[in-house]
């Protein structure tokens, strides 16, 4: 009789998958244009500059206001579709792609039932995710939780994608600073709107993979308390860079020979030591706790070849109060296998969170 090991199949499975992905010549490499020169320097005083406010409290959201149109409408759901300016500040604004000043959104909501009565949860796009449609399958059965889901396209992906840049595969690393950096403001932009304008009772925010990593943040910055689900997440970019499988998949000499045009001469350990300092950048335990830690649910991987126990771990041990979740499997199987994980999730996370008292 033969013992199958499935936690070290799933791991394989991910590292078959990341060879397949970023190792074979079919695929563009990640950063393949380098550092991304003044735009770089540009965001890392940007960012370092935050971090000193991030414990008393960011700038309030930006307001927006997106212009809807219906895809399709049944007896107990709407589907609707909008696009909006996105509402980083002028520096970022120039240093995005044009394809990526205007962003869209897909809202699927239950019908019948007043918003105060409702929860809605903002999905943000793991590496990748280029449409709307595995997320609205994640948060679809959410509908009859009276649950709605807001499905964020990120900049540099989908429609707002650059003209030069293959499928997911970011040109330069200020290209995944800029990314985070839009994506915060405008998720942190959709959950005001859905307080405010829409008057949601209950909101929320999720993401799988760097969608995980960015929801962390977003949590965390909100001005009041938001149920946070990072799924399958490091707790900093420089894990998946620098250790896990996408390692394979970055144009490390590229980033080396960047730098020699500038006459800095780097080995390659030192290049990636460099990368490691830049994407530290993206660690979300130098942000504050969130305002209500137990509405932080983490559902992580036993066999994950892309993000490391010890990464989850660190987020949990950041954010007291905040809990774990393990399903069996890999990054790619639970990423395929688990959805129903990560909607009870959703409901838990949600659940222990007060109601919003309503304004009327």
């Amino acid at each position: 009789m033969v013992t199958v090991n499935l936690g070290m199949l799933h791991y394989v499975l991910d590292h078959v998958y990341g060879a397949f992905m970023h190792r074979t010549k079919m695929s563009t490499p990640f950063f393949s244009r380098g550092w991304g020169g003044t735009k770089l320097d540009m965001l890392e005083n940007m960012i370092n500059q935050l971090f000193p406010d991030l414990g008393r409290q960011s700038l309030p959201p930006t307001e927006i206001q997106p212009v809807w149109k219906t895809v399709w409408e049944t007896r107990t759901a709407c589907l609707r579709e909008g696009v909006f300016r996105t509402p980083c500040e002028d520096q970022l604004l120039g240093a995005l792609p044009p394809e990526s000043h205007i962003a869209r959104v897909a809202f699927l909501m239950p019908k019948s039932v007043p918003p105060q009565n409702m929860a809605c949860v903002v999905h943000l796009a793991g590496t990748g995710d280029h449409t709307f449609e595995r997320r609205l399958r994640l948060g679809g059965p959410l509908v009859k939780e009276n649950i709605a889901t807001m499905v964020l396209e990120s900049p540099f992906y989908g429609q707002r994608r650059p003209v030069l840049q293959r499928g997911a595969k970011l040109l330069c690393v200020s290209d995944l600073l800029l990314l985070g950096r839009a994506t915060i403001e405008e998720a942190r932009s959709l959950l005001h709107w859905l307080d405010f304008e829409a008057g949601f009772g209950k909101m929320g925010v999720c993401g799988l993979s760097m969608g995980g990593v960015h929801a962390a943040m977003v949590g965390s910055l909100h001005p009041t308390p938001i149920a946070t689900f990072p799924f399958l997440s490091p707790h900093s970019a420089v894990v998946a860079f620098c250790e896990g499988i996408l390692k394979h998949g970055t144009a490390w000499e590229a980033l080396r020979n960047d730098l020699a045009a500038e006459k800095v001469a780097m080995t390659l350990e030192e290049v990636r030591e460099r990368m490691r300092n830049v994407l530290s950048l993206t660690d979300v335990t130098r942000f504050p706790i969130p305002k209500n830690p137990n509405a932080v649910i983490l559902v992580a991987a036993t066999d994950d070849g892309y993000i490391p126990k010890h990464s989850v771990l660190e987020l949990q041990k950041a954010w007291p109060g905040s809990e774990v979740r393990w399903v069996t499997g890999g990054h790619v199987s639970s990423f395929l296998l688990h959805n129903g994980e990560f909607r009870r999730a959703i409901v838990d996370g949600l659940d222990r969170l007060p109601w919003k008292e309503s304004s009327l």
